[in-house]
């Protein structure tokens, strides 16, 4: 619904410049913006990008409307935060649906004996196994698994196709989306009489508050204790967790991450896409792992760490750096060649030339 400049300045409640009276029907990129969509610009970078956008109105901080021409955009509006603000409107151009069901859904299947905190909603198709405990306000999609004794805090969502094997613990404000495997078994095998001996896992897989698990991602349950992923970490579509990790707190985990088995991370740790840390390391605190880092080794906290192996970013650059030169090493290694070998050939030459006049001496 197309709202004025002014009636999203005081929404928000920022402060409108410009064609105040203009309407914006929705928020987008900069790159993609049309007259009646609303930007935000977050950094000065940016300030640049807007110069050339076609976007009806911007969103920004005194600090950089301070810096923008007030010609560069038809309408501003000032505010503290604006991706926040960003955010805020596109909740208001753009309603999310109302849930399509309440309740438990006769065509659920459902053990007797699981119970369901207020207000939580089980959609049809969905299984809930033995002695299954639900906080309030919880979301059980389409094909979700809930194994036997799991239990879930509140204002938990489990999306589409999620399966939580037997005894998984969830805390409040957890979200899992589709086809996430939670609390399956660990890859572990022992190698007895020429073959492979499955290793029973006992132990289970406990989540913190605030997490949430991307689509088709594996946590595994633990052998003897539990997994564990700490209050607030983000872990995006295809990471695999494998069994007895200990995930900190407020980690952000992006896509094709794998955590072998016991290794561990300190609070507020960022693993870069496709990075691999093998079993049994320790990611230290507030460390960084770039994408497709391959970590073998203990990290140092606070430090950030690239390539394969994992070195810290200033040795890995310099690594970086010393391959580009490969090809320039090789055609000077190549000249080289040919200089040593033209150098022999008249050394031989000469030393030839010596030998016949040293015998026609004689």
């Amino acid at each position: 619904m197309a709202t004025s400049v002014r009636k999203l300045a005081e929404l928000l409640g920022g402060e409108s410049r410009g064609n105040v009276d203009s309407f914006i029907a929705d928020g987008q990129s900069i790159e993609k913006a049309t007259p009646s969509d609303i930007v935000f610009v977050g950094d000065e970078a940016y300030l640049a990008k807007l110069k050339e956008a076609n976007a009806g109105a911007v969103l920004l901080n005194a600090e950089l409307a301070a810096l923008a021409d007030q010609d560069v955009c038809p309408a501003h509006i000032i505010v503290d935060d604006p991706q926040g603000a960003f955010i805020q409107l596109l909740e208001h151009f753009r309603p999310q649906r109302a849930p399509a069901h309440s309740g438990i859904s006769a065509d659920a299947h459902v053990r007797p004996s699981a119970r369901f905190g207020d207000d939580t909603v089980v959609y049809p198709g969905a299984y809930i196994g033995d002695n299954v405990v639900t906080g309030k306000n919880c979301t059980v999609h389409h094909g979700v698994s809930i194994g036997a004794g799991c239990q879930l805090g509140n204002d938990v969502a489990l999306y589409p196709g999620v399966a939580l094997y037997p005894e998984v613990i969830i805390g409040d404000r957890v979200i899992i989306h589709a086809s996430a495997v939670v609390g399956a078994d660990g890859f572990g095998y022992r190698f007895v009489d020429g073959r492979h001996e499955k290793i029973p896992h006992f132990g289970s897989v406990q989540i913190g508050n605030d997490v949430e698990i991307g689509a088709s991602a594996t946590i595994d349950r633990g052998m003897i204790g539990d997994t564990l992923i700490g209050d607030g970490t983000k872990i995006d579509n295809l990471v695999i967790v494998a069994h007895n990790c200990e995930i900190g707190r407020h980690n952000a985990i992006a896509a094709q991450v794998g955590f072998a088995g016991s290794s561990t991370s300190g609070d507020y740790v960022v693993c870069g896409g496709q990075a691999g840390i093998a079993d049994h390391v320790n990611i230290g605190a507030r460390c960084m792992l770039a994408a497709s880092t391959s970590a073998h080794k203990d990290t140092i906290a606070g430090e950030t760490y690239a390539g394969i192996p994992a070195e810290r970013i200033k040795d890995a650059m310099k690594s970086i750096m010393s391959q580009k030169k490969i090809p320039e090493l090789r055609r000077t290694v190549r000249d080289l060649k040919e200089q040593v070998a033209r150098l022999t050939s008249r050394l031989e030459a000469l030393s030839e030339t010596d030998d016949g006049q040293t015998r026609s001496a004689a």
